[in-house]
């Protein structure tokens, strides 16, 4: 089926003047109206109307693909809690059923966070005339509006304390290689640089989000002739893994070494995990809103940042923080 990218290259236009002139808006000449009209009836593609506060498809896709990981349950319970009072359902689906689930005339719009989901099924679902938020990326597309959390500024803010408090030892147990993890691993050997701290590679860690990779990379730095005197995890299940192992081993956290995090989940609460905090519940909020305003054409698709301040927890500073 073609999409509104076959469209734009026929026409030799824009994906954005595809968009506006198939949501008819004033913006586009006549004549390349024309062009684009008679291309996408040339083609096959017939542009749905989007199903807002008046349109009959009331439903829109939440999409992950790592259901594994808590902090999802947050933004989920923030999506619904907005979706549901304007009289919207949620169909939750993986990377690898979106193609089925997306069909505009069955849903109105898209959620999409997963690592997992690669960056051409995204676009493929905002190809077919779809609305589409992201929470991880940001993309190049008329129907696509990111929504992402400002990981460079909380994690520069977590180090730059660490630093003051004079730590000058540090290993990074990384994430898979997605946005998130390369703006949180960027602020993390930026404020090094900046402060004359030298970071061996060796002292780099590879995980993938979850718990074990924590408890791997525990094991690992415990090889070590000398701990470092900071572990610092791209995200909380990882630093909870490291810090189980640790514990289990008689290292103490954080008196042996400390162990922060990124993310903010319910357990690491608990846990007395320093981490920089991501307000998990209203970003779903937030998203879910965001959407219904474009399907009711009140909202734009302009990029939007989500702050994210550190939480100071007995992990690493205690109460000094």
């Amino acid at each position: 089926m073609a999409g509104i990218r076959d469209i734009a290259e026929k026409a030799g236009v824009s994906l954005t003047t595809v968009s506006n002139v198939l949501n008819k808006k004033k913006n586009v000449g006549a004549e390349t109206r024309q062009k684009v009209l008679e291309i996408a009836k040339e083609l096959g593609y017939t542009h749905k109307e989007q199903g807002g506060i008046d349109g009959k498809r009331r439903t829109i896709i939440v999409s992950f693909s790592d259901f594994d990981t808590l902090y999802y349950l947050d933004i989920l319970h923030g999506i619904s809690d907005y979706v549901s009072k304007q009289g919207y359902h949620i169909l939750i689906c993986n990377g690898d059923d979106l193609a089925h689930y997306s069909d505009p005339d069955e849903v109105c719009g898209c959620i999409i966070l997963s690592s997992l989901i690669q960056d051409y099924q995204v676009l493929a679902v905002a190809d077919k005339g779809l609305p589409v938020i992201t929470l991880d990326r940001e993309l190049a597309h008329p129907m696509i509006k990111a929504m992402i959390v400002s990981n460079y500024e909380g994690e520069r803010q977590l180090m730059q304390k660490l630093v003051d408090e004079g730590f000058d030892s540090f290993a990074f147990l990384s994430g898979p290689n997605t946005p998130d993890n390369k703006e949180r691993y960027t602020a993390f050997r930026d404020v090094l640089k900046e402060n004359g701290i030298p970071f061996n590679r060796n002292d780099l860690y590879e995980g993938d989000w979850r718990e074990k990779s924590g408890v791997q990379a525990a094991r690992l730095i415990m090889l070590r002739d000398k701990m470092p005197g900071v572990l610092v995890c791209a995200n909380d299940m990882m630093a909870i893994g490291a810090i189980r192992h640790f514990q289990e081993n008689g290292i103490r956290v954080p008196d042996d070494i400390c162990v922060v995090g990124f993310d903010d989940i319910i357990i690491s609460r608990y846990l007395g995990l320093t981490t920089v905090s991501v307000p998990d519940y209203e970003r779903g909020f937030l998203a879910g809103q965001a959407l219904l305003n474009i399907l009711d054409k009140s909202g734009d698709y302009e990029t939007y940042r989500i702050g994210a301040r550190v939480k100071w927890r007995k992990t690493a500073l205690g109460n000094r923080g």
